[in-house]
């Protein structure tokens, strides 16, 4: 049997979680600081309807799902370790650093469980490219290139507070390190906060990172690229299916004083099916079950929130998930 999860929010987010959980076989209540919108889910799905507050002391509940404003996941999050339940937490987990290492470390007191809401780190296709690059196939790695871009949406907050948290987490993921330099070039174009910015990282490991963000970009593009000594990858998530993967065997190599290059055509690579969310949502469920440390747990999750804090820090923290 799975572990019994309550939903605390049920907004964008916290309705696909809803709706995933149902499906899998693993709801048991649901949670919304308005009663109505709150029963109004839990009688579609046919689970109880709960204040935040009844859903963290349920006894009959042993983990949660947040997905409320961000300013609001820390105390939740506290609350719920300190009784007993693991959470996960959409992201951001905080709003600044000291609240999300204060988070992190009631998990530890507690012995809870903490995982952050980075849905695209269990994307087959991504977890097909980390396979790929452990497996030598590119050579070394030397530089990852993560493009989010598209029209809307136009919350009030930062762009790169909205849209970032995916592409670092599969940076950090790659480099396996915290960068030592963080440098962003923002600008507002549109809207009365940042509608682009470009997020520039160095690792002590010699890895460096781009990442492009815009959400008044013409055209959308969902690219994640790895720059490997003996080839490249690229990650479309816009592409059609069996297109997602490619593989180019590019090569630039010294010749004398200059430098020579092959250029080869891109190569698709299978990759297996899969709903990122469940599969996500999965792995949760896994780790709860064996007390085993998630994919993106605690140490992610504020390092995150760190390198957003040094990219883009907020004068007006209002954000959702």
């Amino acid at each position: 049997m799975y572990p019994r999860i309550a939903v605390v929010g049920c907004g964008q987010w916290g309705q696909n979680h809803i709706r995933t959980l149902a499906e899998i076989g693993a709801l048991a209540g649901v949670a919304d600081r308005h009663d109505d919108r709150a029963e109004a889910f839990a009688e579609r799905y046919g689970v109880k309807a709960l204040s935040p507050e009844a859903a963290v002391a349920a006894s009959d509940i042993d983990a949660l799902v947040l997905a409320l404003p961000a300013s609001a996941h820390g105390a939740m999050a506290r609350a719920a370790f300190a009784a007993g339940k693991d959470v996960l937490i959409e992201k951001p987990i905080a709003l600044d650093s000291a609240d999300a290492e204060k988070t992190a470390a009631a998990a530890r007191v507690a012995g809870r469980l903490l995982m952050v809401g980075h849905v695209v780190r269990f994307h087959p296709v991504f977890q097909r490219l980390c396979e790929i690059v452990a497996e030598g196939r590119i050579g070394q790695v030397r530089h990852l290139i993560s493009n989010r871009m598209g029209l809307g949406r136009f919350p009030s907050m930062d762009v790169v507070w909205d849209l970032a948290p995916h592409d670092l987490s599969l940076v950090l993921h790659l480099a396996g390190e915290h960068p030592d330099t963080v440098i962003c070039h923002r600008r507002t174009v549109l809207s009365d906060e940042t509608d682009i910015a470009d997020i520039i990282l160095e690792f002590p490991n010699g890895i460096g990172a781009e990442i492009h963000v815009s959400r008044v970009s013409p055209y959308r593009d969902r690219r994640f690229s790895v720059i490997g000594t003996e080839g490249m990858l690229t990650f479309d998530d816009l592409a059609p299916e069996g297109e997602k993967l490619a593989l180019y065997a590019h090569k630039v190599r010294r010749a004398g004083a200059t430098f020579d290059f092959d250029n080869a055509p891109a190569a698709f690579l299978p990759t297996e099916p899969g709903l990122p969310l469940d599969r996500e949502l999965r792995h949760f469920l896994d780790c709860v079950m064996t007390r085993t440390e998630p994919e993106t747990g605690a140490s992610e999750a504020v390092e995150t929130v760190r390198i957003l804090s040094l990219a883009s820090p907020l004068s007006s923290p209002d954000l959702t998930a």
